[in-house]
């Protein structure tokens, strides 16, 4: 009990601590408060720091020292809560259109104001890139690192692989699986307000026009808020499983389980979908959005049409599912374009990212 009474806390405790370290000699890596997709990234992001001897802190840094560097996760926290740092601070912008939502055009406004104290900017796709480089930050701030996976994580499909995943869920080993893993619903709850930029009015919509000529149709949903579209399915009688997954690393398995991966989007930063379905060796569509637009290379790697083309989207769903024994180049295209693109292979990136940042 008067351990208790008497404790030094912690803020105390780091700030002594830190008067031995050298002024932004230290990285503090900062998450946005969910447990999403850029909280497996703030994970993945420390095994980069390893991997260049970055020295990297806990979040609970960020208020308790001062003069070292921080990146954060989150746009919203440095754009929309503007103020003065004690910290170089580096963050991602890897999508928000400020001509589409007021959010953004908040956020471009405050970059415009404040480009002059950040210190590095992630963008993850080569529009994006032009976007933020037209608020008047310095080109040599701006960096173009795609969104990127632990390919550890991701083996190729094959039959047995997909046979035993589809066990696992069950899934019918007959099914024309076709997967959609994101997000697309607004909020944290059921979410059946649309997220439009994610496409699942899209999504539905193509999976209406092909449905009557796929026989034994299936959808494998994860992540959180898709109520839209699971009650999209209902009203098309297709039949769907979504799954909430405990751990992120579970998503090769779900890969795995799929004919195709379908991306309906109208606005991304990546999505990560894109190496993922790649380096697990499933057919890739996806309309041109977010670092697609860099990395897929149409009939190629994958399959690439034009936002809200419906019409080519089921092309390529039903050309996939036609030619499934004819695509193998493509696919081991896909595989090689996902092992250029992973963490391991972005190590000088990000090394230049730091390089003059963090003086280690």
């Amino acid at each position: 009990m008067l351990s208790k009474l008497f404790s030094i806390p912690s803020k105390i405790i780091d700030r002594r601590k830190s008067k031995s370290w050298k002024p932004f000699s230290k990285l503090i890596l900062k998450g946005d408060g969910y447990d999403w997709v850029l909280s497996s990234i703030l994970n993945e992001m420390k095994q980069v720091c390893n991997e260049i001897g970055i020295d990297f802190l806990k979040e609970r840094y960020f208020y308790n020292i001062k003069n070292q560097c921080v990146y954060n996760l989150s746009k919203y926290d440095v754009l929309l809560n503007w103020r003065k740092r004690d910290h170089r601070i580096a963050f991602p912008y890897f999508h928000g259109n400020p001509k589409n939502d007021n959010n953004f055009k908040l956020m471009f406004d405050s970059i415009k104001k404040n480009h002059r104290e950040i210190d590095r900017l992630h963008v993850s796709h080569s529009l994006m890139e032009e976007m933020v480089l037209d608020t008047g930050i310095e080109k040599n701030k701006v960096f173009k690192i795609p969104i990127s996976i632990d390919l550890n994580l991701f083996n190729p499909v094959d039959t047995m692989s997909q046979d035993l995943s589809r066990k696992k869920l069950n899934i019918p080993k007959s099914a024309v699986v076709i997967g959609s893993f994101q997000k697309d619903g607004i909020g944290w709850g059921k979410g059946f307000e649309p997220k439009l930029i994610k496409g699942p009015d899209i999504f539905l919509k193509t999976l209406k026009t092909v449905k009557n000529r796929i026989p034994n149709l299936f959808v494998l949903l994860t992540g959180p808020a898709r109520g839209y579209i699971k009650k999209g399915l209902e009203k098309l009688s297709i039949p769907y499983k979504h799954l909430l997954l405990n751990e992120y690393s579970n998503i090769c398995e779900c890969f795995h389980a799929l004919d195709l991966y379908l991306i309906t989007s109208r606005e991304e930063g990546g999505p990560r979908a894109i190496l993922e379905s790649m380096a697990s060796g499933i057919p890739l569509i996806t309309t041109r959005v977010g670092q697609a637009i860099d990395i897929v290379k149409h009939n190629e790697n994958g399959w690439m049409v034009e936002v809200e083309d419906v019409d080519s989207l089921a092309h390529w769903v039903e050309y996939v599912i036609e030619k499934k024994g004819l695509i193998n180049n493509i696919l081991k295209s896909g595989r090689k374009t996902a092992e250029e693109n992973c963490y391991s292979a972005q190590l000088p990136l990000w090394n230049k990212f730091m390089k003059g940042f963090v003086n280690n």
